[in-house]
């Protein structure tokens, strides 16, 4: 892999689509020295046939003009082999692939052999679901081509869940990326993640305190009249206050005193989930023993109004001592399913 993220946080910002060449080089000329690059769609994909589905050809002309006029790195969304071949004969600097095509194994493979032999870099937007193996898949995809400069870009995931979100952030995400690609960096979009502009900057922070890379902020001169997106792009006197007030924290320990008073902090931790473990292993045992009855009194393993009990009370109980109620459900929904696995295996025997 080839380093091409030389500072932090590496800037990726421009407008959700392009719209017009002043648009593009109003809102470069307003962001430069802000941004590292400039982003704007060309095309984009859409659920709907008649909703806006961008320019096309012509604005990778403009994107030409704002590298001429600023000097700055440009960067659009490909989807198709052909997507790549007019970018690349147009002198776009870096490519990224939307979360639309990484899902598809087929298309991510098409673009990777488009771009064969080609020393650009390229940014791999996470899948539409948080499914780790096709974004891993992606960048094995890539790389086998020759792509050494690759970057990743978590935008949120889809979620059925109502919330405050338009896309659910799964910070563990990115984290499992990391482990498993080890260098690769990671820029977080918190304009997909937020769908509103008024939610992107603790986002931002979120992901600068988590050690992500860098960002891209979606940004228009005039975003209530944008053709697409409107709500989550943000003005450029904006997105510089946001970059201005960015805390970057320090990832190393910095002192002897800081060490031990952290590493106390972290034993207080260990002896807690180590009490956890103890306890769901009683828990299990307790399983055990629930497994055996209902396999001799013949009564199903699965009882809905049990569940709805559990859900219900465990999330009474979170709420009296404070804690996030939707960690409290994803944590027993967890637990109950190998619950259920450890019956389902008794009773088989």
């Amino acid at each position: 892999m080839k380093e091409f993220i030389h500072k932090k946080p590496y800037l990726i910002a421009g407008p959700c689509s392009a719209e017009s060449e002043n648009q593009l080089l109003t809102i470069a000329k307003a962001i430069e020295g802000t941004a590292d690059v400039f982003r704007a769609g060309v095309w984009k994909p859409r659920t709907k046939p008649n909703s806006f589905e961008g320019i096309g050809k012509e604005a990778l002309t403009w994107l030409k003009t704002v590298q001429q006029e600023t000097g700055m790195k440009v960067c659009t969304e490909v989807a198709t082999a052909k997507h790549v071949e007019l970018c690349l004969e147009s002198g776009v600097d870096m490519l990224w692939i939307g979360a639309r095509t990484t899902v598809n194994p087929f298309y991510v493979q098409e673009i990777a052999e488009a771009l064969k032999g080609v020393d650009i870099p390229v940014f791999v937007k996470n899948p539409i679901h948080p499914e780790l193996g096709l974004w891993l898949g992606a960048f094995e995809r890539l790389n086998k081509v020759g792509i050494k400069q690759l970057a990743a870009i978590h935008r949120g995931f889809y979620s059925y869940e109502k919330s405050v979100f338009r896309n659910d952030p799964k910070w563990e995400l990115p984290i499992k990326l990391r482990k498993e690609i080890r260098g690769l960096p990671i820029i977080c979009d918190p304009s997909h993640i937020a769908g509103k502009a008024t939610l992107i900057e603790d986002i931002a922070q979120t992901a600068m305190d988590i050690n992500l890379d860098g960002l891209m902020i979606e940004t228009h001169n005039n975003p209530a009249v944008a053709l697409s997106d409107a709500e989550q792009q943000v003005k450029p006197e904006k997105l510089k206050n946001i970059m201005q007030n960015l805390v970057l924290r320090d990832t190393k320990l910095r002192d002897e005193q800081f060490k031990e008073q952290l590493l106390d902090f972290r034993n207080q931790i260990d002896n807690f989930d180590t009490q956890i473990i103890s306890l769901l292993n009683g828990r299990k045992q307790v399983v055990e023993k629930i497994a055996d009855f209902k396999n001799e009194n013949r009564l199903t393993i699965f009882q809905i109004e049990r569940w709805f009990e559990i859900l219900s009370t465990r999330k009474k109980n979170a709420s009296l001592l404070g804690l996030d109620e939707q960690m409290v459900e994803e944590l027993f929904a967890l637990i109950h399913k190998y619950s259920i696995l450890t019956q389902t295996n008794i009773m088989r025997k």
